[in-house]
């Protein structure tokens, strides 16, 4: 019987199936290493070698195959994803049968997620192996996620994805720590792991905030023992990683979260001597686009996620204008998306190779009134502090027109020229900047002018 049903604390040969004896080695290195953080958490991949088998076939199809769908059209896919979601999903199957022109199909949101998780997700799929996590709930719906061992092990296939983009190829290995995935928070999940379609190399979740190491400068002595080939986090814990005296250069970097500004990017290639990848992704969905400034966006990355721009009333807008992203299908089978609303906002354009989402933004989008009575989009302002390596700001608009900029702490060295950045939308005498006293995510854009979210 499944541990869980039996409220025992898993052992090992639970989290790692197909544990084997290098697989053990590198589990007790980077938990057993004299700088080793404080690991507050266990998880593992519970992946079955059937599972591990699969993954590696998944993987060979997704890096091979093409992304996009005809211009005026849907992808050949949608209709029977549609039918079977009708079927087997307890949500649509309440609605009746499916509408004959998908775009008559209502959306669904993060709250109707919120609202109840269980009636989105398919009837044939086995409890016993679901993975149940939350997320931060930056808009106000904190949500719990269906998911699965083996979705959870796709997300590799997507991210080898964007790196072939750039001729990045893994080598890492048997004996070797592959990723390194950064937080800095004050409460953070952290644990140690393998890879078993990587031959078991090492995976790490790590703190970087002080009081999860025995000695803050232990940070940088485990980052250089590990020498993980990926170090992947959010600018919040790239900025914090820039501090430390790391000697190591992983092979890549990448940024799944949050708004990573060109700065930022620049600082970190410069100081690490490699790409780092601003990848777009949403735990609902998993990863979307990877940035390519070839590209003029993020460029799509899953062959079955079709992605519409809405307006308002669920409409599509006219080619080229700005809406929030909707996304349809995907690789998570505990919970198959028809028309969800990400809360994120873009235009979209098609690439040579596979659609764009151009100008990104996270949430949605807010405008900004200006001394002469006009409105800006937010997106001039992240236009106007771009050049600057800032990691994570809110910026507030009050009722009689100014403006207050907050940056973490980190960045208040760089409070008089994000100020002079500002000035000339601004004024003078409506520009202030504070500090951000959460580290953790927050909505970046807000204001409480009327008529700054039309």
């Amino acid at each position: 019987m499944d541990a869980r049903l039996m409220n025992i604390e898993p052992t090992d040969a639970d989290r790692f199936p197909t544990l084997t004896d290098h697989g053990r080695r590198m589990l007790e290195f980077m938990r057993e290493h004299p700088a080793a953080p404080i690991y507050r958490n266990q998880s593992g991949n519970r992946l079955t070698a059937t599972e591990v088998d699969d993954i590696r076939q998944f993987e060979k199809t997704i890096r091979q195959a093409s992304v996009g769908w005809p211009r005026d059209g849907l992808p050949a896919w949608l209709p029977e994803f549609m039918a079977r979601t009708f079927q087997t999903v307890p949500h649509y199957r309440g609605l009746g049968s499916p509408p004959v022109n998908f775009i008559d199909l209502p959306t669904v949101s993060r709250a109707d997620y919120a609202g109840d998780i269980a009636a989105f997700v398919p009837d044939h799929v086995e409890l016993t192996r679901m993975i149940n996590f939350r997320t931060t709930g930056t808009t106000g719906h904190p949500l719990l996620i269906a998911s699965h061992p083996a979705v959870a092990g796709r997300y590799l296939a997507f991210h080898k994805r964007a790196m072939d983009r750039f001729g990045i190829e893994l080598t890492h290995g048997r004996g070797q720590v592959g990723v390194m995935l950064l937080g800095f928070q004050r409460r953070c999940f952290t644990y140690v792991s393998v890879t078993p379609t990587m031959d078991e190399s090492g995976l790490a979740k790590i703190n970087l905030y002080p009081d999860d190491w025995k000695h803050p400068d232990d940070r940088a002595r485990y980052l250089d023992a590990m020498a993980p080939e990926v170090i992947a986090g959010d600018p919040i814990s790239f900025a914090e990683l820039l501090k430390l005296p790391m000697t190591h250069r992983p092979r890549v970097m990448m940024s799944v979260s949050m708004t990573l500004l060109p700065a930022l990017r620049e600082q970190l290639e410069s100081r690490f001597a490699c790409p780092v990848l601003d990848i777009y992704s949403l735990n609902e969905v998993g990863p979307v686009g990877v940035f390519d400034a070839r590209a003029g966006g993020h460029v799509l990355l899953q062959p079955h996620l079709y992605v519409e721009i809405l307006d308002e009333q669920d409409k599509p807008v006219p080619p080229g204008d700005r809406g929030e992203i909707t996304v349809t299908g995907g690789f998570n089978f505990c919970l198959p998306l028809l028309r969800y609303r990400t809360g994120d906002f873009a235009s979209l354009s098609f690439g040579s190779d596979a659609p764009v989402l151009v100008g990104l933004s996270g949430r949605s989008p807010v405008r900004y009134r200006l001394p002469n009575g006009s409105w800006i989009n937010n997106i001039d302002v992240t236009h106007a502090l771009q050049s600057l390596p800032i990691p994570h700001f809110n910026f507030h608009q009050y009722g009689n027109g100014e403006v207050m900029l907050r940056l973490n702490a980190s960045a208040m060295t760089l409070a008089d020229e994000a100020r002079r950045a500002l000035l000339p939308l601004f004024g003078t005498a409506g520009v202030h900047v504070g500090v951000l006293q959460s580290e953790d995510k927050t909505i970046q854009y807000t204001s409480d002018l009327h008529g700054a979210m039309e």
